[in-house]
């Protein structure tokens, strides 16, 4: 069998495989977020808090707890770097410096999860299981958190009252996160992946030296590393390591937990605003821009031409032969378009197109399916602007789910669609024009340039990977980088949050016959065109200045 036949072989299970979980899934969230009912453990947790989960919040309070929790979190993971050195199971390593541990506590707090250092070599157990997979769990829930209050907004009508923050964050983490999170572990296991807590010890000698490794909780961080989208590994290496992703089976599997929650959160957000066929229109635009970025990355890998690609059977260079082409190309545009920024492949050995799009996808918003929660409220914010495009069309005040789009709500969302291409762009052009930033790379030209762009653009859209060929341990990128992943993160959060309080505010509009059907293909398609067509106005410029000069050089 071929490599490309085995590539569409693989697509075609992997979509099976969400198609399945789609419904039940999408259906099983809905009632978390809409059920008055608490468990045990969670009125538990309430009280240690001091939360009432019965009180209503309107959009102000909301943010509040967002911004006052993940300020915590920042803080509490911080510390916890800082005195790695003291604590027990650290495995000798020392304590984390200032702007990395920054760097690390931003990263981990805002699902970004980009690492600028060797996880092997610097965090100890209870760093790793204690601080960091913690993060992986509450950040993927506020994301999730927000996303609800958002689809609460148009749901509701005639109240600013867009739930319980600290319900959210809860019933997000002990019903969703935690339970999936045990099968997905179990079976990462079940194919390989280590689950231990043993300390560091020789595995061979090469060239009159010793190698060692040491054990971890892997299948357990890993599992919730995919399924919550945040990316951050176990190993320097990240999913091309063999104790996380031992195998091909193992390989699909996590890109299947990268999509699962993203992809059936339309049917949530369908099912809570009472009209499944809205969902299925976000849930085909989704699909179009992902299924479309895979047959492009494979495209561009498989039919690299030259003599050393064509023994090879394509751009091999950085690829993991036991995941070959076909897998890592899925990995590569599935982690960059949501936010989980997993790695199976070496993305700077990508060819000069291969590491555009895998660029270009993060540049999208991350919206397709994009990461848990935040691919959600950042695909409807761009619906809005598609219905606003559509009714300067036709000369009318465009609606939404029955709720008019006026002036307010495009200022929100416009801010919204601002934010992240600020902070990629500015940072970018000041590292480019600074002397020291530039000693960082290591190659020069465009693909010098991509380096830093890649950086940027993966630490303000929150995705966490990297090209890996930018040597980012200094105090200039820890140090702004982290800053572009906080404002990143929580910026946009204002903006959803504001615009899910005046949605919820207004009383519903009746449906007319001018009004835009936005459950058609025809209405999927304008939001599909309108995300490509502002990405590229926005990014082309940069693009062209580093993968395109790149690709076409080639």
């Amino acid at each position: 069998m071929s490599s490309p036949i085995a590539g569409v072989l693989q697509l075609i299970a992997l979509i099976a495989a969400l198609a399945l979980a789609y419904r039940p899934l999408g259906d099983y969230m809905a009632r978390v977020y809409s059920s008055e009912k608490n468990y045990t453990p969670e009125k538990w947790i309430y009280k240690v808090i001091g939360a009432n989960p019965a009180a209503e919040m309107r959009w102000p309070a909301y943010l509040r707890g967002v911004l006052a929790f993940s300020a915590v979190s920042v803080l509490f993971l911080y510390l916890m770097q800082r005195v790695q050195g003291s604590l027990p199971g650290s495995l000798g390593f020392s304590s984390i410096d200032p702007d990395q541990a920054f760097n690390t506590a931003a990263s981990f707090v805002a699902n970004t999860n980009w690492q600028s250092y060797y996880g092997e070599q610097a965090m100890g157990h209870v760093v790793q299981t204690g601080g960091l997979a913690v993060q992986n769990f509450l950040s993927a829930a506020v994301g999730m958190a927000v996303a609800v209050a958002l689809v609460r907004g148009f749901a509701r009508s005639r109240t600013g009252e867009l739930g319980n923050f600290w319900a959210d964050l809860v019933r997000g983490t002990v019903r969703i996160l935690v339970p999936v999170s045990v099968i997905g572990a179990i079976v990462l296991v079940a194919c390989g992946a280590i689950q231990n807590f043993s300390g560091i010890h020789q595995v061979g000698q090469f060239m009159g030296g010793t190698q060692e490794w040491n054990g971890g909780a892997v299948a357990s961080q890993e599992a919730i590393k995919e399924l919550g989208t945040n990316g951050g590994g176990y190993f320097n290496a990240n999913s091309a390591h063999p104790f996380e992703n031992p195998n091909p089976l193992s390989n699909l599997f996590e890109i299947f937990l990268i999509l699962l929650i993203p992809f059936a959160l339309t049917r949530t957000f369908g099912r809570m605003v009472g009209s499944l066929r809205q969902g299925y229109a976000i849930l085909g635009a989704m699909a179009v821009i992902w299924i479309g970025f895979v047959a492009l990355m494979m495209w561009t890998e498989f039919a690299h031409r030259g003599p050393a690609f064509e023994i090879a059977g394509g751009a091999m260079e950085g690829k993991e032969t036991r995941f070959g082409i076909a897998g890592s190309s899925l990995f590569a545009v599935s982690t960059t378009l949501t936010s989980t920024g997993a790695v199976n492949s070496f993305h700077s050995s990508y060819t000069g197109f291969g590491g555009g799009i895998t660029m270009l996808g993060m540049q999208l918003g991350e919206i397709a399916p994009g990461g848990v929660g935040s691919g959600l409220y950042g695909m409807l914010i761009m619906a809005i602007i598609a219905v606003f495009i559509a009714g300067l069309m036709v000369g009318r005040t465009p609606e939404y789910l029955g709720k008019k789009i006026g002036t307010r709500q495009i200022k929100l969302a416009a801010c919204y669609i601002l934010v992240t291409p600020a902070l990629v762009l500015g940072f970018t052009a000041v590292a480019m024009a600074l002397p020291t930033p530039g000693d960082s790379m290591t190659n020069t030209g465009a693909h010098g340039f991509s380096e830093i762009l890649y950086a940027y653009t993966s630490g303000a859209n929150n995705n966490g990977s990297a090209f890996a060929g930018l040597n980012a341990d200094t105090q200039w990128f820890n140090t702004t980088i982290g800053i572009a992943m906080l404002l990143g993160r929580f910026l946009p959060m204002v903006f959803v949050l504001a615009l899910a309080g005046s949605l919820a505010e207004q009383k519903p509009v009746p449906e007319t016959a001018g009004t835009l059907r936005t459950d058609k293909p025809l209405y999927a398609g304008l939001l599909v065109g309108t995300i490509l067509i502002i990405t590229g106005l926005t990014y082309f410029p940069a693009l062209a200045l580093g993968p395109l000069a790149e690709g076409l050089a080639s």
